[in-house]
């Protein structure tokens, strides 16, 4: 076996059972003494076929079966050879040793030859697994080396060998020290899950031969790498994986913590349609309606769950969801995800709000909030995030959050953005640069042409808020900023109740989008030339719309989705 070598120390009956264990060795004729050692070379076969020698070529090493160890000697009879392989071992005069070996197959044979006394052998006439032949020799006087082998029969199939001792007094050959158990292997992590796989990677363990993985307490898998992908596994499931490090010696203790990963929702795929509502669904209570998620009218595209919570960790999110909501249990509302998934919508948690905030100003925090989000998405069945952080941002830290998230989600995550009017009248804004910088991943931003006031549109001129001109000619400023017409959506209040001031009927809004896509129904700002691939409207909420009687959805959905 692959060891650990170290001084030779008083092991006494320690030493029996341990290498009894990993080197399988029997007591001898007389108590072990403090120089009784494993006389053979390479017991383990961890080395390949040194120190051995097989008839007819008729041996190799396998990685399977093995009893300990990463390998074990297989040995193919063919034809009236008997795939015999023997080594030559070093031993004392006038002393008893205890050969011993584990083997697996048919007429599976172990002996000594040249003891100077009485050869001997033992053979194993089969059964199921390992199975442990031994026996004993004593040396002659002058007997200074003896053939230790084994072989199989006529006409059988290969047989195996493991763990082989030639247990006695040092016959100056030197020996093969038994390894130490290796320590706890560190540094477990998982990688991007399939819906049925996880990939898990940890550090070597110093000594290790091979290493168990473990599945919520039940190995399923040992490799003699420091990677592994588990299968086999159940969509939108957590799984806890720990791993632990063995040799001949045994096997450590498993990883701690657990690293718990949740595979992907089974296959499912929500891309955003070519023209889309978004809506923001609000958990929490402030007077508007009340609902459940299946409640959500169906003319919503893209529902953002409002709001993920921050930590007193920088960048990291967290969600709670409100008791106010009417939901059993979580298990309900992840639930209801799956299914308006399931519908072809898309469901995103929203980072932000009026309230509140999260700090990404550093390179520590923007992977914290990237880590915490594609936790929650996995936790939850989110697929994409909404980015309507109202108190400032830093684009550079942002970013780097934003692109590590999408690494991790993959092409199909939704990105939505819902800045202040203000953070969009210019390219040289934190919230411009940041969508500029993230053009590729980038879905949509919506922005907030509320709460704001009167404003500049693109031509330089001065407009009110709450009229066509005010969101065609801010809309402008996006489209001709550098964004694609399919990024680019108007955000409005669902109802007068919905904002401090902004509310647009949504004849207004249908106006507007007809403006901007089909040069139709302008007011003063009529755009130079159309944009039909603009993305569509965003509200807030669909709360406040529920408590309307979905007089806005009913309206702007069935007018987007007959947009060009």
């Amino acid at each position: 076996m692959v060891s650990t070598r170290r001084p030779r120390r008083w092991l006494g009956a320690t030493l029996a059972l341990a290498v009894g264990a990993g080197l399988t060795v029997l007591g001898t004729a007389g108590p072990a003494q403090a120089a009784d050692i494993n006389n053979a070379k390479n017991p383990g076969f961890e080395a390949g076929l040194a120190n051995w020698s097989c008839t007819g070529g008729n041996g190799a090493t396998t990685s399977t079966p093995v009893r300990t160890g990463a390998a074990a000697l297989k040995g193919t009879p063919a034809g009236t050879d008997l795939a015999r392989c023997s080594q030559s071992v070093a031993v004392k005069p006038n002393s008893t040793y205890t050969l011993s070996a584990h083997v697996q197959g048919s007429f599976v044979y172990l002996g000594a030859t040249g003891t100077g006394t009485t050869d001997v052998s033992t053979w194993s006439p089969g059964g199921t697994g390992w199975n442990q032949l031994s026996t004993t020799f004593r040396t002659g006087a002058s007997t200074t080396s003896v053939t230790v082998y084994t072989h199989g029969w006529y006409g059988q199939s290969a047989y195996f060998v493991d763990d082989l001792s030639v247990f006695g007094p040092d016959g100056g050959g030197g020996s093969e020290e038994p390894p130490v158990v290796p320590p706890v292997p560190a540094g477990l992590a998982a990688g991007a899950p399939t819906t049925t796989t996880v990939p898990l990677n940890w550090n070597a363990s110093p000594g290790a031969t091979q290493y168990h993985v473990y599945r919520d307490g039940t190995k399923v898998q040992t490799v003699t790498t420091t990677s592994a992908t588990i299968t086999g596994l159940t969509p939108n499931t957590l799984y806890n994986f720990t791993v632990s490090a063995a040799n001949a010696a045994g096997e450590s203790a498993a990883s701690a913590p657990p690293v718990s990963v949740r595979t992907r929702l089974e296959d499912i795929v929500t891309p955003v349609p070519r023209h889309a509502v978004t809506g923001y669904w609000q958990n929490f209570n402030n007077g508007a309606t009340v609902q459940k998620l299946r409640d959500v009218s169906p003319q919503y595209d893209i529902i953002a769950v409002a709001f993920a919570d921050s930590t007193t960790t920088p960048g990291q999110l967290t969600f709670n969801l409100s008791s106010a909501l009417g939901y059993a249990n979580v298990a309900e509302f992840k639930s209801d995800i799956a299914a308006k998934r399931a519908a072809g919508k898309s469901v995103i948690i929203s980072v932000g709000g009026e309230l509140g905030n999260v700090t990404i100003n550093s390179d520590a925090s923007a992977t914290a909030f990237a880590n915490s989000a594609y936790a929650l998405f996995q936790e939850y069945g989110f697929n994409g995030i909404d980015i309507d952080l109202e108190h400032g941002i830093n684009s550079t830290y942002l970013t780097k959050a934003l692109r590590q998230l999408s690494a991790k989600a993959g092409p199909q995550m939704v990105l939505t953005m819902a800045p202040q009017t203000i953070d969009m009248q210019s390219t040289g804004t934190e919230y411009f640069k940041l969508a500029l910088a993230v053009k590729d991943i980038l879905t949509v931003v919506n922005t907030q042409y509320y709460n704001s006031g009167a404003m500049l549109g693109c031509d330089g001129r001065v407009y009110s808020q709450g009229s066509v001109d005010f969101l065609t000619a801010l809309a402008c400023i996006q489209l001709q900023g550098g964004l694609d017409p399919s990024q680019v959506g108007i955000g409005v209040p669902a109802s007068p109740r919905g904002a401090g001031g902004g509310y647009v009927s949504p004849s207004t809004v249908t106006a507007a989008l007809d403006c901007l896509t089909r040069g139709t129904s302008c007011g003063t700002y009529r755009p130079t030339t159309p944009w039909p691939a603009l993305r569509g409207a965003m509200t807030w909420s669909i709360n406040w719309d529920a408590t309307a009687g979905n007089a806005w959805s009913s309206v702007v959905g069935p007018h987007v989705d007959a947009l060009p």
